[in-house]
């Protein structure tokens, strides 16, 4: 048994006091501090840049995802193994136009059982992901590059996420797999969900689909650069893994949790905002670890999932972030607009040695007062080289792999 009470006082008070102190600044500055960053050479090749949505976003060399069946192995996705929970998440960047064939090969080659999206595809203006997968008026989208063919079998959208169910095509050798498709449409970048209730229902969604567990290849989790968000998803999910199976909720140590997961790839949680998020997600989450089963109706009734979805165009109706899928596909630059970019707040471009600690810039905190109830608490261009195969399986023999 639980000693329920006991646990949920000491990490309640344990939040109430970064709280009132307005300490989160401090404690991101520290998690920025004490990680470090290993080497990512393959992200740097030429021939790889146009393949990275922003450029101070890259995958470390020891733990990117390697595409099999294909002359380029690149992809900016990152295996984030977490042993003891038994969670393994592929955490990458939503796909660029040119790279939408790379990423249902990465799924198709991983047994990728749920893809879980986190951000719109355009969000203030700006196209932060490609159109990877149909609408319900075409149905189908073909990627020559790598031979798939995606068809949406089903689509059920709530007010604030659409779940879909896909089904992925081998052209190749024919086979087919159904996979989910959890779509959290009202996640702002850099930002927080309106609510852990809003957050721990989608996220227990995604848990009852069953495509979070050891049996299953990795989840693909991405939002825009596939680490803000991303890490937030990934990180409350973990802590609560962890509660259930220690039995001793109060033994989680989150902020340790984040520093191993950002060996894996760096920058996960990227504002002070989203580390008190992931605080306030876990503290609630664990009603449920502990024992009481009635706050998920509670989370449902919070959430407000059953309104109607905001009047908003969908981000599946933005024509001009469509992928290519003609025979192109994959072999050139298809117009992403923020391909060369940065968009990390939380270090400069480190040097290239492995495991360097982070450089730090700063970044502002925005101090809160939490709510009374922590359920109901809101707000809480490099050109284009082409490829050089001999020089670029040179460099692969001779890159290092170094595990932080």
């Amino acid at each position: 048994m639980y000693q329920t009470g006991v646990a949920s006082v000491k990490m309640d008070q344990d939040f109430e006091g970064i709280d009132s102190e307005g300490r989160w600044q401090k404690l991101y500055l520290e998690i920025r501090n004490q990680s470090h960053e290993c080497a990512y050479k393959v992200a740097k090749y030429p021939e790889n840049r146009n393949r990275n949505r922003y450029r101070d976003v890259s995958p470390f060399d020891h733990s990117r995802v390697k595409l099999e069946s294909t002359e380029n192995d690149y992809i900016n996705a990152s295996l984030v193994v977490m042993e003891e929970a038994q969670r393994s998440y592929i955490l990458t960047q939503g796909p660029l136009r040119n790279t939408c064939g790379h990423f249902w090969l990465m799924i198709w080659e991983q047994k990728t059982k749920a893809v879980i999206m986190l951000n719109r595809v355009i969000e203030k203006g700006s196209e932060k992901c490609a159109q990877y997968w149909p609408t319900s008026e075409e149905r189908e989208m073909a990627f020559r590059d790598t031979r798939f063919l995606v068809t949406l079998l089903s689509e059920d959208a709530k007010s604030y996420y659409t779940t879909r169910v896909l089904e992925l095509q081998n052209i190749n050798t024919g086979e087919k797999r159904e996979l989910y498709h959890f779509h959290y449409t009202t996640w702002p970048d850099f930002g927080v969900p309106e609510s852990p209730a809003s957050f721990l229902n989608f996220l227990f969604k995604v848990r009852e689909s069953g495509a979070l567990g050891p049996d299953q290849g990795p989840a693909v989790v991405h939002c825009s650069a596939g680490i803000g968000r991303s890490g937030t998803f990934s990180l409350v999910d973990t802590c609560l893994v962890l509660m259930d199976k220690r039995k001793e909720p109060s033994s989680v140590d989150i902020k340790g949790i984040l520093l191993d997961m950002r060996k894996y790839r760096m920058g996960l949680i990227q504002t002070p905002d989203q580390l008190r998020f992931s605080y306030m997600a876990v503290l609630e989450g664990a009603k449920y670890i502990m024992g009481d089963s009635s706050v998920q109706n509670q989370w449902r009734e919070l959430s407000r999932e059953d309104q109607e979805p905001a009047t908003d165009s969908p981000p599946s109706a933005q024509p001009q972030a469509r992928c290519t899928t003609e025979r192109y596909n994959g072999n050139q630059r298809g117009g992403q607009l923020d391909e060369g970019g940065d968009y990390r707040q939380d270090s400069k471009i480190p040097s290239q040695s492995p495991c360097k600690e982070q450089e730090l810039d700063g970044s502002s905190a925005h101090k809160r007062r939490r709510e009374d109830s922590i359920s109901k608490s809101g707000t809480p261009k490099t050109p284009q080289s082409k490829p050089r195969t001999n020089d670029s399986e040179k460099k692969r023999k001779r890159a290092k792999t170094s595990d932080c």
